[in-house]
């Protein structure tokens, strides 16, 4: 099964974790294209496949701008189902308190299946950061240590079980695009990439590190739509490599 089809549902019966040597993951795109919708769609079929009834999906988030812009179901999920109870909210304010969860990680009794930090870059305040480390590139150096923390716990995580990080940013598709897609590149092997489609609220979801074989020009995306307060899965297409 495609990784990518892991940011959708199918219904139960299709449903199966997909294997990456990779543990942690980017989803990049612009703005109102569905971030928030597709992370708790990845958060929730995590949390059906793992056996504990302990949460065990963290989804790290600000809560005023989840509350503004919650996610959307995808059609055929019961809003009641006890999966939802397996995926703990934590909501956080800045940069300092996601490096405070992640320097505890090897404390915890418990480790989930996975976390999931809705809007990553979101939480790096220019300005704070600038005034923090005394350096016109603060935010720079606050996202790179941060990073390394993240990465440390997930491999920590991993030595006793599975633990995937995936994290969502719309930075990587605005003004400073480059940077932040160096500083991301040295922690992160796997990117996922949104565009928008050929229609109004329809995009196109691609593994930005997959490799075409036999130099062709296509290479398998992921069309899905957000109509009617719903995430739609449009199916599987081919689209251009860029």
């Amino acid at each position: 099964m495609m990784e990518m089809e892991m940011f959708f549902w199918r219904g139960s019966s299709h449903l199966q974790l997909f294997q990456n040597p990779s543990n942690l993951f980017l989803l990049s795109g612009p703005p109102s294209s569905g971030k928030t919708s597709l992370l708790f769609q990845f958060a929730f079929n995590v949390a059906l496949h793992c056996n504990s009834s302990n949460p065990n999906v963290i989804f790290i988030c600000n809560r005023l701008r989840l509350d503004s812009k919650p996610p959307f179901l995808s059609q055929g999920i019961d809003p009641s189902s006890d999966v939802f109870h397996r995926i703990q909210m934590k909501y956080v304010n800045d940069d300092e308190d996601i490096r405070k969860y992640f320097a505890a990680f090897h404390l915890y009794d418990t480790l989930p299946a996975a976390v999931v930090i809705d809007d990553f870059g979101d939480f790096f305040d220019n300005k704070i950061c600038q005034q923090r480390y005394s350096n016109p590139r603060g935010r720079d150096m606050a996202m790179v240590k941060t990073l390394a923390l993240c990465h440390n716990a997930i491999t920590f995580a991993n030595q006793k079980g599975c633990c995937k990080l995936l994290l969502s940013d719309t930075h990587t598709h605005q003004g400073d695009s480059p940077r932040f897609h160096f500083i991301y590149k040295k922690w992160i092997h796997t990117t996922f990439t949104i565009k928008e489609g050929d229609v109004s609220g329809s995009f196109i979801l691609k593994d930005k590190s997959h490799s075409p074989t036999h130099h062709t020009a296509t290479i398998k995306a992921a069309k899905y739509s957000i109509a009617l307060q719903y995430l739609v899965f449009d199916g599987i297409v081919e689209d251009q490599v860029t």
